[in-house]
């Protein structure tokens, strides 16, 4: 297995080397990646034997150096480095940030590679692409096991959530010692920063390839429980008509599973901010159910309306964790709209969900209605009669859902829809030929000509201005 390190990472080391330093190791996230054949942008560089000071004087001649944290032993060589000493830690408090550091150049990587959060982060390479590796992260690597380097994983509990997105990203299982010490840390989970929370859960969205296997590290270490729009999700029941699968929370598991696959093969490639919104309204979608799910009066169990009671659900989850306030506004739009069907996707239809889903749009909502029926247990019921499946007779399921999905986005692209939402045609300056000045006259005019416009009375100023004359609001 090849280790490509860049030229510029290698002089580092050299310099280093060559000025005393009795060992220089790539750690962390570089070496990881490159055993999992993932490209790595970025190079953490741990010294042994040299001070801060040694270390920026050897340095600064050859590379722009810039201290990002003096208190933890780190530089910034160039743009890409990350130059650190090995640093010792003691709680004193609780949370993240409830601990000591202090750099300690005389410590063995041993004893600094203890305090990482788990073996796989806790392999040193060497320029010579030799290893360090004392808890044998390169075996759990091979096994794909999440298992904390030691007992000191309990000083931050943020790592649980690292563990989470981090079981997303590889699909990795967790050993059961390590989430007996996430269970144990389990009551410090009010200590950690919301914006730090977040961060975990947007990884978890825009680097995951296997996110129900992050959800599923989430349910094994009882942190589910600190996310109650989720754990109740647990054991909710389905009309196994629709969803034979089981409860919602499988089902949900389920829809993340799809949406992650759909996100990656969509073509044009979807930008980040596109997926986050796909995944969060995945794992959002059913938020309602828990409160709407019942037994009718033939003993059918239905949750009316679990889409718009979920949306302000969804919202309010993300906005705890401080969200940006576009993701929780376009996430509550997606869960909304989740259940709605263009049967038959007439401009007016499409112009009518357009407008309802923005800050979301249409692009977005199909992508999520393909993972919700692929992660249903009996997708055929996602089909509409409305559109012709003839050709496909005989194909997968799933290639009839990704046909009516892109039927629907097709419609969209044709009136340039797909992704925005409808601009009023008529405004206040057509009006003022008309005879009608500002006030709650003009805005009520224009109301209800937006609302003609989305009904597809007219498509044009020109018409629009046409229409205004015709309907007799102007009297």
């Amino acid at each position: 297995m090849a280790f490509p390190i860049p030229q510029h990472v290698l002089k580092i080391i050299e310099l280093l080397e060559q000025n005393g330093a009795t060992e220089v190791l790539l750690v962390g996230g570089f070496v990881r990646d490159a055993f999992l054949n993932i490209h790595s942008k970025d190079y953490d560089v741990e010294v042994y034997g040299l001070s801060y000071s040694q270390i920026r004087q050897i340095l600064s001649p050859h590379f722009r150096v810039d201290i990002v944290g003096q208190a933890f032993g780190v530089l910034k060589v160039g743009r890409d480095v990350d130059v650190a000493l090995p640093r010792r830690e003691s709680k004193n408090g609780l949370g993240h940030k409830g601990f000591d550091v202090e750099s300690a150049s005389t410590l063995t990587p041993q004893e600094a590679f203890a305090r990482r959060d788990f073996t796989i982060n806790a392999i040193g390479m060497r320029r010579d692409c030799s290893f360090c590796d004392p808890f044998d992260g390169i075996g759990d690597l091979k096994r794909k096991l999440l298992r904390a380097t030691s007992p000191a994983f309990k000083d931050d509990p943020l790592r649980v959530l690292r563990g989470m997105q981090f079981a997303a990203r590889f699909g990795f299982s967790t050993d059961s010692q390590t989430l007996q010490y996430c269970r144990e840390v389990l009551p410090e989970y009010p200590t950690l920063s919301k914006e730090r929370v977040y961060e975990e859960w947007r990884k978890w969205a825009v680097k995951g390839k296997y996110p129900e296997i992050g959800l599923t590290f989430l349910y094994d270490s009882g942190w589910v429980a600190v996310f109650p729009e989720i754990a109740a999700l647990i054991n909710c029941p389905q009309n196994p008509d629709w969803h034979p699968e089981g409860d919602v929370w499988t089902h949900t598991l389920a829809v993340c599973s799809q949406a992650a696959k759909i996100v990656r093969a969509f073509k044009p490639e979807l930008t980040e901010e596109e997926k986050l919104y796909v995944m969060f309204a995945a794992l959002a979608h059913d938020f309602g159910k828990p409160a709407t799910t019942r037994l009718d009066e033939n003993g059918t169990l239905r949750s009316l309306k679990h889409d718009k009671v979920g949306a302000p659900i969804a919202r309010v989850f993300f906005e705890k964790m401080r969200a940006p306030t576009r993701v929780s506004q376009t996430v509550e739009k997606l869960v909304n709209e989740h259940m709605t069907d263009i049967v038959a996707p007439s401009v007016r239809a499409i112009q009518r969900l357009a407008n309802r889903l923005a800050p979301a749009n249409i692009k977005l909502w199909a992508l999520l209605r393909q993972a919700d029926a692929m992660g249903c247990g009996s997708p055929e019921r996602h089909l509409s009669p409305q559109i012709d499946l003839s050709a496909l007779s005989g194909e997968p399921v799933a290639k009839k859902i990704k046909f009516q999905i892109d039927f629907w986005l097709e419609a969209a692209e044709r009136i340039q829809l797909k992704e925005s939402a409808p601009r009023p045609l008529v405004n206040g300056r057509d009006l003022i030929p008309l005879g009608v000045k500002s006030g709650p006259q003009m805005g009520k005019i224009l109301k209800l000509a937006f609302e003609a416009q989305l009904d597809d009375c007219f498509s044009t100023r020109e018409d629009g201005v046409e229409y205004i004359r015709r309907a007799g609001w102007l009297e």
